[in-house]
């Protein structure tokens, strides 16, 4: 079995990152953070409450990147360029408080504080390998196998261990886990209940649990990359 709770470590000071902040705000569930395509002036420094990146596709459906959590950053894709606009949406899916960072302020911090350079990149690569990897397993598994990446990033990322398996401790409905994989919410219940037949999942209130976390990592051939790597944050 994998690891429970496991949650990667932010080596970016975050004191350092509260201290240049603009101002601080309250963030309602559903409310957006910031759109792509709006201009992009501001970071934002998750203190609390939960907010799923994503991106709309050509087609108008939406792939859903990550969760950004406690001591999370979104909006860094802006940074070093010239009219900056986001590339992508922070949907707020869990009330909460962030800091909010002008981009000029930080850029102007990361040029006269090295350390802060230093492990602003170190988590900035770290971010785009996790990038990479999702990718890797979208393009690479199929769609079935796209959804049995998310359940094992998922177990890395908020998985709960349990005396009969790995609980997701995070309720999502089929349709913004499909939102993960690039598949809808009708293949991904089909998916889902044969999982369940074969005794690979079950449901607890809204959420889901592992029985069989070593069956998910055999059907997509799992690298076994570090959890900190493998999540969906």
């Amino acid at each position: 079995m994998a690891p429970t709770s496991i949650k990667p470590t932010h080596s970016i000071e975050i004191k350092e990152l509260l201290r240049i902040a603009d101002r601080t705000i309250k963030t309602g569930k559903n409310q957006y953070l910031f759109q792509e395509g709006q201009a992009a002036n501001e970071l934002y420094l998750i203190i609390s409450g939960k907010v799923q990146i994503s991106k709309i596709t050509s087609e108008g459906r939406e792939l859903a990147l990550r969760i950004c959590g406690e001591n999370d950053i979104c909006g860094e894709l802006t940074l070093f360029t010239n009219a900056p606009r986001y590339l992508l949406n922070a949907h707020v899916i869990a009330e909460g408080e962030v800091a909010v960072i002008n981009k000029d302020v930080l850029e102007k911090e990361i040029f006269h504080n090295g350390a802060l350079a230093y492990e602003f990149m170190k988590w900035m690569s770290d971010h785009f390998r996790k990038t990479q990897t999702k990718f890797r397993d979208l393009l690479l598994t199929g769609k079935k196998g796209a959804l049995f990446s998310t359940l094992i990033r998922m177990t890395n990322s908020y998985g709960v261990q349990k005396e009969d398996g790995i609980l997701i401790d995070l309720p999502l409905t089929n349709q913004q886990l499909g939102d993960f994989c690039g598949t809808s919410r009708e293949s991904t219940n089909r998916y889902l209940n044969e999982l369940k037949r074969d005794g690979v999942v079950s449901f607890e209130k809204g959420k889901i649990k592992i029985h069989d976390l070593q069956y998910l990592k055999n059907e997509i051939g799992c690298e076994n990359c570090p959890a900190v790597y493998c999540s969906i944050e």
